[in-house]
């Protein structure tokens, strides 16, 4: 922010330059010493005062100030030309008067009417003493003219120019050159104001436009420093004006704006000294040992659904986005004071509170609210209705943020405000963007005082990339583009079924509240249930529609853990997650809810694999609900139709048909419950082929099986050996194919049949190059011709964000009397070598794995195994059990570094 009158001070507690010139003139220690001295303790005294609480801006500008003196002294060591030909000039941030501990310090060397060339010893002296007492330089040797050329052809460095000040010199060569570069023929007022306002679009574009990032950057993120300068750098290009405070004389801001923003800069200065003193170096990212770092420094702890540093995350949130909403009302204002200023007028009358001009959505008067408070929600809903609207005027979203205190429990439950409410959300378009702009405009939160709980709440983990009331709004608009043709193959059932649904709106409800309850503790399904039929009774909604939407809140996990957790292959999983939907219209709300949450809480999260999965649930259970609840799939009938369809297929290879049903007498049902045609058909074929050979059949190809489209299947048959789940998947760790699920199969006769699914360890397809898969399996041969001498586990180092969430592993055992098996719940944070060391173990207590189920969740893993002691049956000896775990606890915390 361009500097108030009142800062301009020295600050002579913190340096003293008469102590250093001194030192300088004895000549008893070398100018480089003295000088690095010289910064390095009034540094100390510096954070030693910030400590103590210090005014952040008499640090800032009082390190600047400092820094001038130090750059004067340095300067005044070397011969120059006379005082109107050669200025030693601040710019950047550095020229505002701003520094903090490690920003650059950007300077230049300003030359008139002499050849900077003759001076190159003084400059190159001049700069290396510098760069000798450790300044973090930006540096640059210009001409005026050449000052004048270089800022006409980059933005950037005419913004650095028009940050300028004198530090040695003639204040004069500074000003000519200033005039210059702000002068038409360099930048006219609006080619600057275009020109940053694309700089600023890029700028949010690389942090997905939103100030909710995990690791945001204090300078650069949305509602960061940048955008706070970009609103000082047009009204100095445009108004000439030399402090913020100018800008209230101009009817740009306030004077409570005004101390909204300053405050708001004071907290991000604030936040930054502290993570430049505690990191010792330039550091703008919150990243998130750094974020743990900083809400200790400033006394936040731990409280029941928060953690410290969510806390602290969620104040830095909500400050980024009140100063994002006055960079776009501020900004607005430019746009209109000059790109648009000689545009002709055209008004257009909505109603008698509310016109269009120029496309620009404004109140008829300034006391609308005051006089129709309804009005607040109303202008969303004019915003949605006319598309072409291109936005609201500055003067209107003043008046919406200066009235939005109206908003009291009266309002909420007033009928036309509840009405006007469900007209949003039942307008054909633009319900999210109008959703957002509610939320930015502060209106959202009020007017659901459980959504303004969760603004800016973060969840400090991996899998969850944004604040719960962004991730909620993203939410809604991934609904909203499942209607639109081009999202048809993409996402072909929530298309169909986004615009066939009888009540879009209730879709919007749930979405709306399926995490607001995040952060008070307990279960957020049950407690957000709840407050959505407070909802539903408010906004007068039936019964049924009541009971659907708190049902679709309450159970909004429940298809994704099916499909992610359960063996969907199986007919009696399928069922029992029928029973609890109990009807399509249940399914097919919950299936687009499930897909757009999932889409809306990390970018990494959607590929083909877990498409496939939601797919084949879906499908299963909407067969499940046709046939009727209480008719489930015979699994005789499947077996002997899927055996008929599998022969069928080898029939057309030659395969002699007894020598297939001998080899199908050593399966048992569960191969053929949870294996396709095509699979059995493939690995019956191949088998045959094989023969006794005693080296393992290895096969790969991209699977046909839809519940795992997408992903590639590595077909392993061998000798059943307990070493040979651990070997494999060390092999496939060497390989960096990440297992998304192994299912296994003994035979009769000693043989093992297993089945991985993989994807790349991006969780993307594997390429279907030959000879990358070549190499695949003539690894895999190598590793596993002896499984006993199985693969060296990999030693990968562990990824920074991963290091720092070193939550303690956590188990379930449980038995499954259908299956007769164990089942083994591990969760605990990712990292390389992980299903290698749990292999390891069952070796080591002589368990048998028959299926897995693999999923990675941000930084953590929820792995299903399913498994058996030596003798082919659950594990049911206590103390076996407490020993299992105890060691895969101990092995898997003890590598977690």
């Amino acid at each position: 922010m361009i500097r108030t009158p009142q800062m301009l001070v020295t600050i002579p507690d913190f340096f003293n330059r008469r102590e250093v010139e001194a030192d300088l003139a004895a000549g008893k220690q070398p100018v480089v010493k003295v000088l690095k001295q010289a910064l390095k303790d009034t540094q100390a005294r510096m954070d030693a005062a910030f400590r103590q609480g210090e005014d952040i801006r008499r640090l800032i500008y009082g390190r600047a100030w400092m820094m001038d003196q130090i750059l004067e002294l340095a300067w005044l060591q070397f011969p120059w030309p006379p005082a109107l030909q050669a200025s030693l000039v601040a710019v950047g941030g550095y020229g505002r008067g701003e520094l903090h501990p490690f920003s650059d310090v950007d300077i230049l060397l300003l030359f008139d009417k002499v050849d900077p060339a003759d001076w190159q010893n003084s400059i190159s002296g001049f700069l290396t003493l510098l760069w000798d007492i450790r300044l973090d330089l930006g540096s640059s040797v210009r001409t005026i003219s050449q000052c004048y050329d270089e800022a006409r052809n980059d933005i950037t460095i005419a913004t650095n120019l028009i940050e300028s000040r004198t530090i040695h010199g003639s204040p004069d060569l500074q000003q000519e050159m200033y005039d210059r570069v702000t002068s038409e023929g360099a930048w006219t007022d609006k080619e600057f104001f275009k020109a940053k306002l694309i700089e600023q679009k890029e700028r949010h574009e690389k942090t997905n436009n939103t100030e909710y990032n995990l690791e945001p950057n204090l300078k650069t993120s949305p509602g960061g420093l940048r955008d706070i300068q970009t609103i000082g750098w047009v009204a100095k290009r445009h108004f000439g004006t030399t402090y913020i405070r100018d800008l209230v004389a101009h009817h740009f801001v306030t004077e409570s704006e005004l101390d909204t923003l300053n405050k708001g800069e004071l907290y991000l200065w604030t936040v930054r000294y502290a993570l430049h003193m505690l990191c010792k170096r330039r550091e703008d990212r919150l990243l998130f040992d750094h974020q743990r770092t900083l809400a200790d420094y400033f006394g936040y702890e731990d409280q029941e659904g928060a953690l410290a540093v969510e806390q602290f995350m969620s104040k830095y949130y909500r400050i980024a986005m009140a100063m994002s909403e006055f960079n776009d009302m501020l900004l607005q204002h430019f746009d209109e004071a000059i790109l648009r200023v000689d545009d002709e007028q055209s008004i257009r009358p909505l109603n008698n509170r509310f016109q269009v001009r120029n496309d620009y959505l404004e109140t008829v008067y300034d006391k609308v609210f005051e006089h129709h408070p309804f009005a607040l929600m109303e202008l969303f809903v004019l915003m949605a209705q006319h598309p072409a609207i291109k936005g609201v005027r500055a003067s209107t979203i003043r008046l919406v943020r200066n009235h939005r205190h109206l908003i009291d429990d009266d309002f909420r439950h007033d009928i036309r405000n509840t009405s006007l409410f469900m007209e949003l959300l039942r307008t054909p378009e633009g319900v999210s963007t109008e959703l957002k702009r509610m939320n930015r405009y502060g209106i959202l939160g009020r007017y659901l005082p459980e959504f303004g709980r969760i603004v800016g709440q973060m969840q400090h983990d991996l899998f969850h990339i944004y604040t719960v009331d962004a991730h909620t709004l993203k939410v809604i608009q991934k609904m909203r583009q499942f209607r639109h043709p081009e999202y048809r193959e993409q996402f072909s059932i929530a298309h169909r079924i986004v615009n066939q649904l009888p009540k879009i709106e209730l879709l919007y409800i749930a979405g709306l509240y399926h995490d607001i309850a995040k952060g008070r503790g307990g279960d957020h399904s049950e407690l957000g249930a709840d407050d959505v039929v407070d909802f539903c009774r408010r906004h007068h909604l039936g019964k049924w529609d009541t009971h659907l939407v708190a049902w679709l809140v309450r159970s909004h996990l429940k298809m994704s853990m099916t499909a992610q957790r359960r063996d969907i292959s199986d007919p009696e999983v399928i069922h029992s997650f029928a029973m609890e939907v109990r009807d399509l219209v249940h399914l097919d709300y919950l299936y687009v809810l499930t897909v757009a949450d999932i889409n809306a809480t990390n970018n990494t999260l959607w590929n083909n694999w877990r498409a496939t999965l939601l797919r084949h649930l879906y499908m299963e259970t909407k067969r499940a609900l046709r046939r009727g609840l209480e008719n489930p799939i015979n699994k005789e009938d499947r077996i002997e139709q899927v055996q008929h369809e599998a022969m069928l297929l080898l029939a057309r290879k030659g395969i002699r048909e007894q020598a297939v049903l001998d080899h199908w007498s050593l399966l048992g049902d569960d191969y053929f419950l949870r294996e396709d045609a095509h699979n059995i058909a493939w690995h019956t074929w191949a088998i045959l082929e094989h023969g006794d050979s005693p080296l393992p059949l290895i096969l790969i190809r991209k699977t046909s099986y839809r519940v795992f489209e997408g992903a590639t299947e590595i077909f392993i048959y061998s000798e059943d050996l307990p070493t040979l789940f651990p070997a494999t998947v060390a092999a496939m760790d060497q390989l960096n194919l990440n297992i998304q699920d192994a299912r296994i199969i003994l035979t009769d006769h000693g043989r093992s049949l297993n089945t991985y699914t993989v994807l790349a360890e991006d969780n993307q397809p594997l390429s279907e190059n030959p000879e990358y898969l070549a190499h695949i399996q003539q690894h895999l041969l190598e590793e596993l011709d002896d499984p006993e001498d199985y693969p060296e586990i990999i030693q990968r180092r562990v990824p920074r964000q991963l290091k720092l969430f070193t939550t303690p592993t956590r188990l379930t055992l449980s038995n499954d009397p259908a299956s007769q098996q164990t089942i083994l719940e591990v969760i605990t944070p990712d990292r390389p070598g992980l299903l290698a060391r749990i292999g390891r173990i069952f070796v080591e207590y002589d368990i048998s794995v028959r299926k897995a189920k693999i999923s990675s969740i941000g930084e953590r893993v929820e792995d299903f195994f399913f498994i058996t002691d030596s003798q082919n049956q659950p594990i049911s000896d206590p103390e076996l059990c407490r020993h299992l775990q105890q060691a895969i606890c101990d092995q898997l915390d003890r590598h977690m570094h």
